[in-house]
């Protein structure tokens, strides 16, 4: 582990800075927003920008890699990251912060393809993992201390914008500074829709649902935490219990994942998700509560992005697992970029309880799917399955493809 810090802590430092700014500038656009007097439904369609950005960018940077590098291409999407948060104050305008969150994701994506690049770059075969796991546990530490930053300032103001922007200006100048040559990772060509759905309609089915739940959880929850009245600290606490969630039950599912049926587990999380939240609808729970409800949704939603694609794995020869991985990756941005506008528009018409609602909906549908699954095909053997591996959906499709080299290796 030593070994890979030190190839690679410019790069870690890096990314830590820019989650810092990019896991606040989410947060903070939805309390600034309710703020402003901006309905739940058109903060529906500016979270929606991001997603619709990142799918964009995720097609189109690979051209612009080719054509003029990666250390141009990641310099000139970081000056405009940079450029665009400090806009947002500016005018508040439902409209203009879409086109903000567009140009954000398509950055940020870009970011992610050169970043992760570099770090596989760094590795070899024998620390690839280690690297991988550090790079995943860096980025959530960065998102979850962003959630604490909303209090040190007034989201009224501009002086959060600004520290955004600081903290995103200052993270290229590490991993710029340091890296000794452009990395040489090349993407390959996803799996086609049908392929994706033959090869596993549960995994398929289960993503773009899960796509629609990262979007309420990671763009909408201040939202609801403004529509149920809490305070910006107990907002940013909110937040961060679910990212913590994410985080801390990650390992203890991938053991599970490991050692039974797939489909149960896929049950079991998605069952456990959608209870909790009809449970918090049912009592309407004090704050200590809610924080228990946000840790168990984010607890179980996070890893079952991992586990559909081990799931699919399943069914792949090794040579396919990274396409598939792949292509997955798209669609789970499809439900994340239409997640947004529904859940906003459920939250203007039906109030704050519609959050959960969304959720609670969408993983039952992922439970009631699986089951039907489990009559249709037979269990893999435990001693087949390939190996689960924590990846999450704020990576671009470099991570995933590393993970699913990480998973060839392990199978040999």
């Amino acid at each position: 582990m030593f070994l890979v810090f030190k190839n690679s802590w410019a790069l870690m430092l890096g990314m830590l800075l820019l989650m810092l700014g990019n896991g606040l500038q989410g947060t903070l656009l939805g309390v600034r927003g309710s703020i402003e007097n901006i309905s739940p439904q058109w903060l529906g369609y500016v979270m929606s920008g991001y997603f619709a950005g990142f799918l964009i960018s995720s097609k189109l940077t690979p051209h612009l890699l080719k054509r003029v590098g990666h250390v141009r291409v990641f310099a000139a999407l970081g000056s405009i990251v940079s450029a665009a948060f400090i806009l947002f104050p500016v005018w508040i305008d439902p409209w203009f912060w879409m086109a903000l969150r567009i140009v954000v994701g398509f950055c940020f994506c870009g970011i992610y393809i050169v970043a992760e690049s570099w770090l596989n770059d760094s590795a070899d075969n024998e620390t690839r993992g280690q690297a991988l796991s550090m790079y995943l546990i860096v980025q959530m530490a960065g998102i979850v201390a962003g959630q604490l930053l909303l209090n040190i300032a007034d989201p009224g103001g501009y002086e959060l914008f600004v520290l955004i922007t600081v903290l995103v200006s200052i993270s290229f100048a590490p991993i710029l500074l340091s890296s000794s040559r452009a990395p040489m990772f090349e993407l390959s060509r996803p799996m086609s829709l049908k392929e994706l759905v033959t090869a596993s309609p549960l995994a398929c089915f289960g993503m773009i649902n899960l796509g629609g739940v990262f979007a309420a959880l990671f763009g909408m929850a201040a939202i609801y935490a403004n529509q149920r009245g809490l305070s910006i600290a107990q907002t940013s606490y909110f937040v961060t219990a679910i990212y913590c969630g994410g985080l801390l039950l990650q390992y203890p599912i991938g053991w599970l994942s490991d050692r039974m049926d797939r489909r149960i587990l896929i049950i079991l999380t998605a069952g456990v998700c959608a209870v909790t939240c009809l449970l918090a609808l049912m009592f309407n729970s004090g704050f200590v509560s809610l924080l228990v409800v946000a840790f168990i949704v984010g607890g179980t939603t996070n890893p079952l992005y991992s586990l559909l694609i081990a799931y699919t794995n399943d069914f792949l020869d090794t040579d396919q697992m990274a396409a598939a991985s792949a292509g997955m990756l798209f669609i789970n941005g499809i439900g994340a970029m239409t997640g947004p506008i529904i859940v906003g528009f459920m939250m203007n018409t039906l109030g704050a309880s519609s959050f959960f609602i969304f959720i609670a909906t969408l993983m039952s549908l992922v439970c009631l799917y699986g089951i039907y699954r489990m009559s249709q095909r037979a269990a893999i053997s435990v001693e087949d399955t390939a190996p689960y591996l924590p990846i999450t959906s704020r990576t671009s499709q470099v991570a995933t493809e590393i993970a699913a080299e990480i998973s060839d290796e392990e199978s040999d």
